[in-house]
């Protein structure tokens, strides 16, 4: 799974570089199914999805009743407090 995103990524362009840095592409894996896993390069549900609006927002808006796999909230719910990127509009 982590392969085929790294794959994905580099096959679009994205050259990887110092974390953090300007990047043309991004795809981050956010939850698989109830799967929790923990590894050196692959953590699920993404370690700090339920913190971003621009992550949970929009999943509340196509399935609000999906469930976190580690806390069982709600996306609705965690859109409701997530904090980071509430500055963000719509484009």
């Amino acid at each position: 799974m982590l392969a085929t995103l790294l794959a994905l990524e580099a096959e679009l362009g994205r050259e990887r570089g110092a974390r953090n840095a300007a990047r043309t592409l991004d795809l981050d894996l956010i939850a698989y199914g109830r799967e929790v896993v923990a590894t050196q390069g692959l953590t699920l549900p993404h370690p700090r999805a339920h913190e971003r609006r621009f992550v949970m927002g929009p999943l509340a808006e196509i399935a609000p009743g999906w469930r976190h796999p580690v806390s069982g909230e709600t996306a609705e719910a965690l859109a409701g407090t997530a904090g980071v990127g509430a500055d963000a509009q719509p484009v």
